[in-house]
C-alpha cells in the first residue's frame, strides 16, 4: 500500500503539468490546497505566504489537517459551519480566529473553495485562502455562526455489516437527526460558555475583496495548468456536466464497504444506479462508466425468471427489504446465480432515498 506522503506528493500528478507548485510558490497570497481523497483530507500544498503568516514551516504543515491551526478560542460553531461546507462541496467566507505556531491567536477572513473537475463533475481539491483582519468591531460571550450543526464521525463504518454501513452513511451525508443536532448545539454551547467575552473581528470590504481576487488568481492559475494535462478543472460545476447526487465525501466512504453492492436513486426517473462497488464491478465485468445512469435490469437476460423480477419490483413498490435467486448476465454474456438482497435506505423523516 503506498505511504500517504507518497499520495501527498502524487495529489497534483496528472492532473496539472509538472510546473504547478513552482508557479503556486509565485503567487503572493496566503493560501493552502488539500485533498478530500486522501484519508484525513490533509494539506497537499501551502504557499510562502501562509507559512510566513502562521509561523510554521512546510515540512509542519504538508500532510496535516487544517485543525491543527486551530486553538482554544476558536470557534466551535464555525468549524462545524467549515466541515458542513466540505461535506456539500460548497463555497464558505467565514471570520475565524486561528494560532501561529507561536501560540499567539489572530483574527484571519478564511475563503475555502472547491476545485471541480469537468470531466466528472467531482472534487478533486479544496482551496483555503486566508487574509487576515485588522479591525476589531464587536464583543459577544457565545462565539458566533449558524445553528444547526451535522459533524457524525465516519470512522466506524467498517465494523457494521453492508446494510447497516451503507444506510448510516447515506442518511450521514443527507441530513442530521434532530437530536443529533440538539446534543451538538448543547456540546458547542458548553464549549463557547466557559470562553467568556470574547473580541469578534469581522473581515473590512475590502479584505473580501482581497480574498476574492487571490482566489480568482488561484483557480485560473489552477485551470491553466490542468488545460495542459487535459484534465481541466474549474471553480465550480459546469451546466454540462452529468453531477451525480453523491458527494465525494460519502463516496469514499461508501469505498471503504468492500461487499458488491450498489446504491440506486428511488427519486429520480427510472430508478438509475448512482453508486456501484469495486466489488460489484469487478463481479460483473462492467466499468463504473458504464453502470451509472442505469437501472439495475441491465443484468437480466433472456433466462432471467420473471417471476424473481416481480419480486423485486414488488419489494421496491412496497420499500420492504427482500432477498431473491436470480440469474444475472455478465458484460461477456456469461450468466451467475446472483442471490440479490434488496433495502431501502431512508433518510432521518422516513422517505425511502
Amino acid at each position: 500500500m503506498e505511504s500517504q506522503m507518497g499520495l501527498i506528493e502524487k495529489s497534483f500528478d496528472g492532473r496539472f503539468s509538472n510546473w504547478i507548485r513552482e508557479a503556486l510558490d509565485e503567487l503572493p497570497d496566503n493560501f493552502t490546497i488539500t485533498d478530500p481523497s486522501i484519508s484525513g483530507h490533509p494539506i497537499v500544498f501551502a504557499s510562502r505566504g501562509f507559512l510566513k503568516m502562521s509561523g510554521y514551516s512546510k515540512n509542519e504543515v504538508i500532510g496535516k489537517n487544517g485543525r491543527i491551526f486551530q486553538g482554544p478560542r476558536t470557534d466551535r460553531r464555525s468549524i462545524m459551519e467549515i466541515r458542513e461546507a466540505i461535506r456539500e462541496e460548497k463555497t464558505i467566507q467565514i471570520n475565524l480566529l486561528n494560532y501561529r505556531k507561536d501560540g499567539t491567536p489572530f483574527w484571519m477572513l478564511f475563503n475555502l473553495s472547491p476545485v471541480v473537475s469537468k470531466e466528472d463533475g467531482k472534487v478533486t481539491h479544496f482551496l483555503a485562502v486566508q487574509v487576515p483582519i485588522s479591525r476589531k468591531i464587536r464583543t459577544a460571550g457565545n462565539g458566533y455562526g449558524r445553528n444547526g450543526c451535522s459533524y457524525v464521525d465516519e470512522g466506524s463504518g467498517l465494523q457494521e455489516i453492508m446494510f447497516g454501513s451503507c444506510r448510516r452513511e447515506v442518511c450521514t451525508d443527507s441530513v442530521v437527526e434532530v437530536g443529533r443536532i440538539h446534543m451538538l448545539n448543547s456540546f458547542v454551547d458548553s464549549e463557547t460558555r466557559g470562553l467568556g467575552a470574547e473580541e469578534l473581528c469581522e473581515a473590512s470590504d475590502m479584505e473580501k475583496q482581497k480574498a476574492a481576487k487571490a482566489v480568482n488568481n488561484i483557480l485560473s492559475m489552477l485551470t491553466h495548468y490542468s488545460e495542459l494535462t487535459g484534465r481541466l478543472v474549474c471553480g465550480k460545476r459546469c451546466c454540462s456536466v452529468r453531477i451525480s447526487p453523491l458527494g465525494s465525501s460519502l463516496i469514499i466512504s461508501l469505498g471503504r464497504i468492500k461487499q458488491s453492492f450498489v446504491l440506486i436513486d428511488a427519486n429520480l426517473h427510472d430508478m438509475p444506479i448512482v453508486y456501484a462497488s469495486d466489488a460489484f464491478l469487478k463481479m460483473t465485468g462492467y466499468t463504473r462508466h458504464e453502470v451509472l445512469g442505469c437501472n439495475f435490469r441491465f443484468l437480466d437476460g433472456p433466462d432471467t425468471d420473471m417471476k424473481a423480477i416481480c419480486q423485486i419490483r414488488e419489494s421496491i413498490e412496497s420499500e420492504r427489504a427482500s432477498s431473491v435467486r436470480i440469474l444475472s448476465y455478465r458484460k461477456d454474456g456469461c450468466t451467475f446465480w446472483n442471490l440479490l438482497h434488496i433495502s431501502p435506505v431512508r433518510n432521518a423523516s422516513g422517505k425511502c432515498r
